[in-house]
């Protein structure tokens, strides 16, 4: 079967873009592992990290946390309880939150701040979910409701 030239490109391209954006080297390298613990969470933060030069797949995976988080925790970001912000990486006085993360790229992170410290993690899995905005908006609420009950599993 003889290929378009074409249709060779924009499927490369298009891995390209998905590999930049799903840093895939070590998915659990960058999950601190946690127990599952209920514990007293005083405060969570979420993260999109982003370089400035942005795609479409790292704009969606902020877009759709933002909307996850005003529309079902409102009143917890309202109180504090919950942060939410992007955080573009290139720029120099965002590198302490890249280095207290551990950032290597355009990401999601949840930080929770409990009784006992705290504890952070990439979530992937969002990337997988871009294509469908209600599952992202159901998977990434479900995953902060577990957080803000102080289940880390």
């Amino acid at each position: 079967m003889k290929m378009n030239k074409n249709f060779i490109i924009i499927i490369a391209l298009t891995m390209l873009i998905f590999v930049a954006g799903c840093d895939s080297e070590g998915v659990n390298q960058n999950v601190e592992k946690i127990n599952s613990v209920n514990t007293n969470v005083q405060k969570i933060e979420v993260y999109h990290f982003h370089a400035t030069a942005q795609c479409v797949s790292c704009k969606t995976v902020g877009a759709y946390a933002e909307e996850t988080i005003n529309t079902y925790f409102a009143d917890e970001v309202k109180s504090g309880k919950i942060v939410f912000a992007h955080i573009n990486g290139d720029l120099l006085e965002n590198k302490e939150k890249v280095m207290q993360y551990g950032v290597t790229g355009s990401s999601l992170w949840i930080g929770v701040y409990d009784e006992n410290g705290f504890h952070k993690e990439e979530n992937v899995n969002v990337w997988y979910k871009i294509n469908n905005k209600n599952d992202y908006l159901v998977y990434l609420k479900s995953i902060i409701d577990k957080r803000l009950a102080g289940d880390y599993s």
